[in-house]
């Protein structure tokens, strides 16, 4: 039995689609704080189990029989590592065979601020004594895209990467890597670093993006704290709009980029040209 852990959302549900083309649905549990969300994986055949991470004995539930976990990361910054913590602390007394941890590129080293409950997490797997494998993912293209819009309505692109190079990768390559490692052998111990074949700038990215809209669209680079202004004045929230500035910044010092192509080895082909997703991201914009 593998249980996802996040599974109504948007990786968990992918990795959770990779799976199913080697594994039976009644083999994954997909483990979610709503059901209901997941109501058509249920109607698929996959095991659809309740637990909240503020629920410790909810976990002992969910992962009942299971062999391996993928625990996806909290998108709640701040209170992630807590809520690994439950999780990990159930795998343990459930003795599974193999905890899969969505980590971040490079966590140990990396100047991101997203990078720090990922490096606490990494520690209490190694304390807890569970056979674990941690996937350190690289940047979604997809969290690039989200801006492709608001670019075109103000015919500009802003940012605070400066020349730093992004190799990020679809977040469907990432859940397939996932899907990979849960279904392959010796994996416990390993540490996987996993980014996209070809790097980018955003220089590059609003070029491309102009090219495909046939209109100017250039970059331009701000001081991390003008771009968390503008980000808030966008509408985001203080503590977010400073939390994607600081990704900006440290992707300017190289923190979004690695050239080891572990991640379309692991998948067996080339990963998601991020051209491509730029066309259809113009496209979807309209």
């Amino acid at each position: 039995m593998i249980v996802v852990t996040g599974a109504s959302g948007q990786l968990g549900r992918l990795a959770i689609e990779a799976l199913l083309r080697s594994v039976p649905a009644s083999g994954i549990v997909a483990a979610v704080r709503n059901p209901a969300k997941v109501a058509d994986l249920a109607a698929r055949g996959v095991v659809v189990r309740q637990a909240d991470y503020a629920d410790a004995a909810a976990w002992d539930a969910a992962l009942q029989g299971a062999r391996k976990v993928l625990l996806v990361s909290s998108s709640e910054v701040g209170q992630r590592t807590a809520q690994h913590r439950t999780v990990i602390d159930a795998a343990r007394r459930a003795g599974v065979e193999l905890l899969a941890y969505t980590s971040v590129l490079h966590a140990d080293t990396s100047a991101l601020e997203l990078a720090r409950e990922h490096v606490e997490t990494e520690a209490l797997l190694k304390a807890s004594g569970v056979p674990h494998v941690l996937l350190r993912n690289g940047w979604y293209t997809e969290n690039y895209l989200a801006g492709v819009g608001p670019a075109l309505q103000h015919g500009a692109m802003f940012g605070a990467a400066g020349e730093g190079r992004i190799a990020s990768a679809a977040r469907a390559d990432y859940a397939e890597a996932a899907a990979a490692v849960l279904t392959a052998p010796d994996q416990a111990g390993r540490v996987h670093e996993l980014a996209g074949d070809t790097a980018y700038t955003l220089a590059d990215l609003a070029a491309e993006i102009a090219r495909v809209a046939g209109k100017p669209v250039p970059y331009r680079n701000l001081p991390e704290a003008d771009y968390a202004q503008a980000l808030q004045g966008a509408g985001l929230p203080p503590h977010f709009a400073a939390l994607l500035a600081q990704s900006d910044a440290a992707a300017a010092q190289g923190a979004l980029y690695d050239g080891s192509g572990q991640l379309g080895r692991l998948i067996g082909r080339p990963t998601t040209p991020w051209q491509a997703q730029a066309a259809d991201a113009v496209r979807a914009a309209g």
